[in-house]
């Protein structure tokens, strides 16, 4: 399978720069899997497509203010950090811009010194491990020098840094944000909880997993950036049940359908646990755990792109995708989004 067959034209004014003002204004298309209908409506009317004892599993991960400038300390050479993931204490793996000037040892200054990185270990990619170096409360330095890491095709300064995270944005750690969930608003989930619809939370920390372009021709020989995730008691009690009842389970985004198969693929149910998951779907994956999901349009030639076509047929979604563009969604993180059903 190669990954030139996940591509699409885009025209650049498609791609969404700015949220809109009210979260759940953006339209939606809803892609009737089984018969293969497209149908066009707001997300405003979501609850239409819900009924009692429906669960709704979501991610409730933070953004954390992950890009970092600052200068190398030997020769002052400017170096952007984004880091990617906490790995104990004060080491993180970070991505690094202008890598090629960080080697082992290479100190890395920001903000007059108020923060400081040492690489402890250079890997492929622009990958490096950083340990840092500061006095005080880190999670409160970086939340005075770091900033919110928009993805390179928004262009345009977002006023509000709380616009790029969801309204359940609960547990720190991710360097980008589950966009499906930005369509979500208290009021709709008040609508879905009086309907008898369960919201159900789980955690996985966005990261190169989900955001990095493939760099490679065939798609099986891509290789997953690990990412962390975890799924608590309460969690695995309403997913076990609802499996149990036959009722259906739906996942906001595509890293709460990476948690939901990870774990089952783990041990065969759900069950509480932490972990990394590298997992990577693609068209011929055995599906497992969802009757749904809602999502955003993803980037041409894309690992999420191949998920929801493994999830929908490869044609629907191509055709999918094709209307869209026709009739002028917004695209990616800011835009408009999908609803992919199986009735």
């Amino acid at each position: 399978m190669k990954t030139s067959e996940f591509d699409y034209e885009l025209p650049q004014e498609l791609i969404a720069q700015t949220p809109l003002a009210d979260r759940k204004s953006s339209r939606m298309m809803v892609v009737h899997r089984v018969s293969g209908e497209l149908e066009d409506t707001l997300f405003d009317r979501i609850t239409d497509y819900f009924r009692s004892g429906d669960v709704l599993v979501r991610n409730n991960t933070r953004v954390i203010p992950a890009r970092l400038f600052g200068t190398k300390e030997e020769t002052g050479a400017h170096v952007e950090l984004l880091l990617l993931r906490q790995e104990n204490d004060d080491i993180w793996e970070c991505l690094a811009g202008n890598a090629k000037v960080i080697k082992p040892g290479t100190v890395i200054s920001f903000h007059d010194g108020r923060l400081k990185a040492q690489c402890t270990e250079v890997k492929d990619k622009g990958i490096r491990r950083m340990k840092m170096i500061y006095d005080g409360i880190f999670n409160e330095l970086l939340d005075e020098l770091g900033q919110v890491p928009l993805p390179p095709y928004i262009r345009e300064k977002l006023d509000d840094p709380e616009r790029y995270q969801t309204v359940y944005a609960k547990v720190r750690g991710s360097a980008a944000a589950p966009t499906a969930g930005l369509h979500f608003t208290d009021e709709i989930f008040d609508r879905l909880r009086a309907m008898g619809v369960i919201i159900a939370d789980v955690t996985l920390h966005v990261g190169l997993g989900t955001f990095r372009p493939m760099d490679t021709e065939n798609v099986e020989d891509h290789v997953m950036h690990a990412e962390v995730y975890s799924m608590s008691q309460e969690t695995a009690d309403i997913l076990n049940q609802a499996k149990a009842e036959h009722r259906r389970i739906f996942a906001v985004g595509t890293t709460s359908v990476r948690t939901l198969e990870s774990v089952w693929n783990r041990y065969g149910r759900f069950e509480k646990c932490d972990g990394e998951t590298t997992l990577f779907i693609y068209p011929g994956y055995q599906w497992h755990t969802i009757s749904g999901m809602l999502t955003n349009f993803h980037l041409p030639k894309s690992t999420l792109l191949m998920m929801i076509c493994s999830y929908a047929g490869k044609e629907l979604i191509m055709k999918a995708y094709e209307t869209a563009v026709r009739e002028k969604y917004r695209f990616f993180s800011f835009g408009d989004c999908m609803l992919i059903t199986d009735e």
